[in-house]
């Protein structure tokens, strides 16, 4: 070093640069004649000295501050591109709406359901303590007590002159009421502990079971709104056939049932393992499950539990409350028990579905099935004991395990091979058991002269009055009587594909009587026989709750095998219930309501609407001799009612149309 002007003159280096110049390096004499070189053939020269370096981050300074000012003002570049997007998609939607809005329905209601929570997050976030505060004065005891009773004696008349006025049009809904009462009545007897039932739980459960069906059942909203969803349910479950053909052929998928509806459970199965790992699947049982404790008084645990079954099968939903089983009390047990006998599992939904049944009573009874499921357990069996979880509020569900939506989407179609292996496995098996079954009684049957012995003749004959307090027409209560029974003691899966071969009998406008042999039976009997087998209440189900239980808890095995059968008989009571809330609340509805307009248009071949009203101008035609026939009721007057009942004449055989 040197000294200049009192100060050390110290050689240029990488320390004052901050860039390193590997074709450069300083000696005592110096830079090296190699490193001269060196730096020539990288394009510097001695006369450059350190120039380029010191130039290079001059140039670079524009880029650095430009990127300080972005990590700087990120949040506000976030929310103008978010404002940007969201005026982008509100532009679409409208644009689409405009265009054909039965086209755009299902954006349009997914838009308004994510709005909804939006909007509900910003009021809990800003306006919850503020809400809060305004309900504190609801908080009296004395206050609470009154407004307890004026609800329930607002209810109760309420109830009575919903009946009186609602029952005087159709007297048989008296019968579906009355059958609610006789289920109750006997669940009661069954009671484990008669003076410790929750009289709250049981009528809250029940009273939201009912409001629930008159949304979905009776009001025109509420029916449309389910019946399109379940259209929009069939048409996505449709998209398996992209994959199953591609595997199977065209030609299995189309005619073979086990190409139709296993491939949906594995479908379905993805479908819900990526909602799962998305925190949907959560957040929606944990809401279900909030409103429920608030109303019926029930424990977190088991109505996180009972909520989960709505999408869940009966061994998956106890998972969702896996810590806390070991220390549940016995009446917890036998509600997470019955919660799993009384639904059924969104998989198991979409391979329904694919028989034809109807998706908007399936969804509807699954979901109106989890009140009263815990309704009707503490009826049976009350707490008595001192639960831990009493006020333990915001019991959290985890996210899935997957570290990423595609792993989520594999496990969920892996996972439910194993579950359409087990429905094929079941299928397989009891078919072949009830077919000896009913090879075994009919033999012993013609040993006494007695023909045509069958398990399901048995269970008609048993059954048949339990479904005829249920609002089932005597005529049809034979045959819904054997599907229930087929449910009870042999599969829902079996009940539920006896119950599609009458339905597409009735939709083929099959005649109802061919030799004295009834087809099909009615809309109304469909629905609630829809609503009674709509459940996993079966012998063979106890097996499965207690092995995926016992897995989970094996110290408390004995509890679970003590309270197992009581569950199920409750679970099954449950959709017995709901098809008896189905028919006090059913209405019917499209040609069956106006067969004087469906008549008077043109049909060329047989529906269950041509039987239905070509029946009725039957039984309203008079035979005049050899004069015309003339007709009564709706009919009569009318221009068209010869044209009518001569194209009914071309598709049925009537004593009128000779």
């Amino acid at each position: 070093m040197e000294k200049t002007n009192g100060r050390e003159a110290i050689a240029p280096s990488t320390v004052e640069t901050g860039i390193e110049n590997p074709g450069l390096e300083l000696t005592e004499e110096g830079i090296s004649p190699e490193k001269t070189k060196r730096a020539e053939d990288q394009g510097h020269s001695l006369e450059d000295g350190l120039e380029p370096p010191t130039q290079k981050r001059k140039n670079l300074q524009p880029f650095t501050r430009a990127r300080s000012f972005c990590k700087t003002h990120a949040g506000l570049f976030k929310k103008i591109l978010l404002s940007l997007l969201c005026v982008a998609y509100a532009a679409y939607l409208l644009t689409a709406c405009i265009l054909n809005f039965q086209r755009a329905l299902a954006l349009f209601v997914l838009t308004c359901l994510v709005l909804l929570v939006v909007v509900y997050r910003i009021l809990k976030r800003f306006c919850g303590k503020k809400i809060t505060r305004c309900l504190k004065p609801l908080k009296n005891s004395c206050l609470k007590l009154w407004m307890k009773r004026v609800f329930a004696g607002a209810s109760l008349v309420g109830l009575i002159l919903w009946l009186a006025l609602d029952t005087a049009q159709r007297p048989e809904q008296l019968i579906s009421f009355a059958g609610i009462c006789m289920f109750i009545l006997i669940l009661f007897a069954c009671s484990k502990h008669h003076s410790a039932v929750s009289w709250r739980a049981v009528l809250w459960g029940l009273g939201l079971q009912f409001v629930f069906g008159i949304l979905v059942i009776r009001t025109d909203p509420g029916f449309n709104a389910f019946q399109w969803l379940g259209d929009q349910i069939q048409i996505f479950l449709h998209y398996t056939v992209a994959g199953s053909s591609f595997v199977f052929g065209d030609t299995l998928v189309k005619d073979i049932f086990a190409f139709q509806a296993l491939p949906i459970i594995i479908f379905f199965g993805c479908v819900m393992s990526i909602l799962y790992y998305l925190g949907f699947v959560q957040w929606v049982v944990q809401k279900i499950a909030w409103f429920l404790q608030i109303t019926l008084g029930t424990t977190a645990t088991e109505t996180l539990a009972v909520a989960g079954n709505i999408f869940v099968g009966m061994t998956e939903a106890p998972l969702l409350i896996r810590p806390y089983l070991g220390d549940m009390t016995l009446s917890e047990i036998h509600a997470v028990m019955t919660g799993g006998f009384a639904t059924i599992s969104g998989t198991v939904l979409g391979a329904f579905i694919s028989f034809g049944i109807d998706a908007s009573s399936l969804i509807s009874a699954s979901v109106m099935a989890a009140p009263s499921a815990l309704a009707l357990s503490k009826l049976v069996y009350p707490e008595v004991e001192e639960s831990k979880f009493k006020n333990k509020e915001g019991v959290k569900l985890p996210r899935g395990k997957e570290k990423n939506v595609l792993e989520a989407a594999s496990n969920g179609a892996t996972d439910a091979i194993g579950l359409a292996a087990n429905v094929a496995a079941n299928l397989i098996a009891f078919l072949a058991v009830l077919a000896f079954i009913n090879a075994a009684l009919s033999w012993l049957g013609e040993l006494v002269d007695i023909q045509g012995l069958t398990f399901q003749v048995i269970c008609s004959y048993i059954l048949r009055p339990v479904v005829f307090m249920m609002g089932v027409e005597w005529a049809d209560c034979p045959m819904v009587a054997e599907m229930v029974g087929i449910k009870f003691f042999t599969n829902e899966f079996v009940a539920y594909q006896q119950l599609s071969q009458y339905k597409s009998k009735r939709l083929s406008g099959v005649e109802e009587w061919i030799g004295g042999e009834k087809q099909w039976i009615s809309v109304r009997a469909e629905v609630i026989t829809t609503f009674s087998l709509c459940g996993f209440a079966n012998l063979s189900s106890i097996g499965i709750t207690l092995g995926g239980l016992t897995s989970m808890v094996p110290h408390r095995k004995s509890d679970l095998s003590k309270v197992v059968v009581s569950a199920l008989f409750t679970g099954a009571c449950v959709s017995l219930i709901s098809a008896c809330v189905a028919g006090i609340l059913y209405v019917p509805r499209g040609a069956e309501t106006d067969c004087v307009f469906f008549l008077n248009t043109s049909f060329t071949n047989r529906t269950y609407d041509t039987y239905v009203c070509c029946r009725e101008l039957f039984q309203s035609t008079l035979l005049n001799g050899t004069n015309p026939p003339s007709f009564s009721g709706p009919w009569e007057d009318k221009e068209f009612s010869a044209i009518a009942l001569a194209n009914c004449c071309e598709f049925y055989t009537n004593a009128v149309c000779a």
